[in-house]
C-alpha cells in the first residue's frame, strides 16, 4: 500500500508540474527548480568536492601499497632464487651435480675431488606366475622382513610386518595390504597371460626385504599364496634389482650413503649422484660477483621509482596524499635502509649498503658508487654476500629481511597504508549516505514548491476566468444601451 500511494504522489506532482504557468504565464516549472537548485547547490557541491578527493585518496593509498608490497615480493624472490649466494660447481654434471643445500650457504674456498663408485639403488622383485585379474588367493599371512644383509648373506632385519591374508583375496587386495602396512611400493604388471605384482622397497642397502609364506587356504581352486614369497629360497618371486648404498670417495676418503641425494658430506651443498666413473669430478665454487652488482644496480633503480611515487602522492602542493600520515611516513622509512645493519657477522666486514657504496642522495634516492661497490667485493666478498642473505629478521638477516620489515610497517592495519584505506572506504560511506539524504531532501523541497505554485497558478487562473467573464458581461451592458 504503502508503494502504491507513493507512485501515486509521485505522479500528482508531475501532473502538477507538467501544468504550471497556465495560469500565470510565469515558467513556474524552471522556477521550482531554480530554486531547489540554490537550496542546496552549495551542500551538494561540497559533497562532490570530498567524494573526489576521497576517490583520489583510495586510489592513490592502492597504488603506494601496491608498489611497496610488489618491491618486497620482488627483493624476495631475487634473494631465495640463490643469484646472488656463491654456488657450487661441478665440472662433469653427467656425473654429479651441486646445488646449494636450503638455508646452506657456500663458502668461497670450496674445492673437493669427487668419483662416484657406484649408486644407491633400491630392491625390485616380481613374482613369476601370472594370474587373472579376478583370481582369488588361498588364505594365510605375509611376514615382511626389512633389512640389510650381513657378510654371509642373511637378511638381518630391522623391521618385521606381519600381512593376513583373506581367502580369496586378490592380486590386487594383496598389493594394496602390502603397501598400506610396510610402505613397500606395489605395481601391477600385465605380461599378455595375466597379472603379475612388482614389490619395490627404499633405497640404501638398509632397506632390503624379504617375504615369507604361510600359506593355510586349502581351496584348490584359488592361486598359491607362495608364488608371493621373495628371497630365503622361496621361489615366489625373482629379485630383480638388489638394495644398495651410493660410494663416493672424496679427497681419498670413502663415503657410503642410502640415496644418490647426498645434503651431509659437504657444508651448504647438496650432490645429486647421476651415473658412476672412474674419473673424479672436481667441485668449485663460483661468486657471485656480478649478479650481486646488477642486483644491487636494480634494487636502487627500483628504490628510486617507489621513493618517486611516494613524492608525487604526498607533494605539499598537488599530493592527494600530503596530509595522510601513513603516506608520508614511508619516505622517512626508507630513508633508514641505507644504514640499516644487514649482516649478522661480528667481523670487520660490510655491515650496512652504505658500507659497499649505496649512498642517499639530497633529495632522498639512492645512488652506487660502482667502484667502491667493486673494492669491497674484491676484499671481501663473503661479507659482501651476508649483505644479501636469505635472512628472517628485521635486521641482521639480509637485505629482503630488513625491507621487510619496513613493507610490513608500512602496509598494517594499525597504523599503515591498510589503517588507511580503511579509513578512506569508510568515510566514503558515510559521504554516500549524507549525498543521498541530500538528493531526498531535493525531491521533498521539489515536491513541496511543486504543489505551492501549483495551488497559486490554480487561483490566478480562477482571478483571470472571473476577469475575463466581468470584462465580457460590461462589454455586453454596453452593447445593449
Amino acid at each position: 500500500m504503502a508503494t502504491t500511494t507513493a507512485t501515486s504522489g509521485t505522479s500528482a506532482t508531475a501532473s502538477l508540474a507538467s501544468s504550471l504557468g497556465v495560469g500565470t504565464g510565469v515558467d513556474t516549472k524552471a522556477l521550482v527548480a531554480s530554486l531547489v537548485q540554490a537550496q542546496f547547490a552549495a551542500k551538494t557541491a561540497q559533497l562532490t568536492s570530498k567524494s573526489e578527493t576521497l576517490t583520489a585518496q583510495i586510489s592513490g593509498v592502492a597504488k603506494l601499497k601496491s608498489a611497496v608490497s610488489g618491491f618486497d615480493s620482488a627483493l624476495k624472490s631475487l634473494v631465495k632464487g640463490g643469484t646472488l649466494a656463491t654456488a657450487p660447481q661441478s665440472s662433469n654434471s653427467s656425473i654429479l651435480t651441486a646445488t646449494t643445500k636450503t638455508g646452506g650457504a657456500v663458502s668461497p674456498k670450496l674445492s673437493a675431488s669427487i668419483t662416484v663408485e657406484s649408486l644407491a639403488q633400491a630392491q625390485a622383485a616380481t613374482t613369476n606366475t601370472p594370474v587373472a585379474a579376478t583370481q582369488g588367493f588361498k588364505g594365510g599371512k605375509l611376514t615382511v622382513a626389512i633389512g640389510a644383509y650381513d657378510a654371509s648373506g642373511t637378511l638381518a632385519p630391522s623391521r618385521t610386518v606381519d600381512i593376513t591374508v583373506a581367502d580369496g583375496a586378490t592380486l590386487a587386495d594383496i598389493a594394496k595390504q602390502i603397501t598400506k602396512d610396510t610402505g613397500l611400493q606395489t605395481q601391477l604388471v600385465n605380461d599378455g597371460t595375466g597379472q603379475r605384482l612388482t614389490i619395490k622397497g627404499a633405497s640404501g642397502a638398509d632397506q632390503a626385504f624379504e617375504i615369507a609364506v604361510d600359506q593355510t587356504g586349502t581351496d584348490g581352486a584359488q592361486a598359491d599364496l607362495t608364488t608371493l614369497g621373495v628371497g630365503g629360497g622361496s621361489g615366489g618371486a625373482t629379485v630383480g634389482t638388489t638394495a644398495k648404498n651410493a660410494v663416493v670417495v672424496m679427497d681419498g676418503a670413502r663415503f657410503s650413503r642410502p640415496s644418490n641425494t647426498i645434503d651431509d658430506l659437504i657444508d651448504g651443498v647438496k650432490l645429486n649422484l647421476v651415473s658412476t666413473s672412474s674419473t673424479p669430478v672436481t667441485l668449485g665454487a663460483s661468486a657471485p660477483t656480478s649478479a650481486i652488482s646488477q642486483g644491487l644496480s636494480d634494487f636502487v633503480e627500483t628504490f628510486n621509482q617507489l621513493l618517486s611515487m611516494v613524492r608525487d602522492e604526498t607533494n605539499i602542493n598537488t599530493g592527494t596524499l600530503k596530509n595522510d600520515s601513513s603516506a608520508t611516513a614511508i619516505a622517512r622509512s626508507l630513508s633508514t635502509l641505507t644504514t640499516t645493519k644487514l649482516a649478522t657477522s661480528t667481523t670487520n666486514g660490510p655491515q650496512t649498503l652504505a658500507d659497499i657504496g649505496v649512498s642517499t642522495n639530497r633529495d632522498g634516492s639512492l645512488s652506487v658508487d660502482t667502484a667502491r661497490l667493486n673494492r669491497a667485493m674484491l676484499a671481501d666478498p663473503a661479507g659482501v654476500e651476508a649483505l644479501f642473505a636469505d635472512g628472517t629478521g628485521a635486521s641482521g638477516g639480509g637485505l629482503a629481511a630488513a625491507f621487510s620489515a619496513i613493507a610490513t610497517r608500512l602496509t598494517n592495519k594499525t597504523g599503515g597504508l591498510d589503517a588507511a584505506a580503511t579509513r578512506y572506504t569508510k568515510q566514503q560511506t558515510d559521504l554516500s549516505t549524507a549525498q543521498s539524504k541530500i538528493s531526498d531532501l531535493s525531491t521533498a523541497a521539489s515536491d513541496r514548491l511543486t504543489k505551492q505554485y501549483a495551488a497559486m497558478d490554480a487561483r490566478v487562473a480562477a482571478y483571470k476566468a472571473t476577469q475575463a467573464f466581468m470584462t465580457n458581461q460590461i462589454a455586453a451592458w454596453n452593447k445593449s444601451s
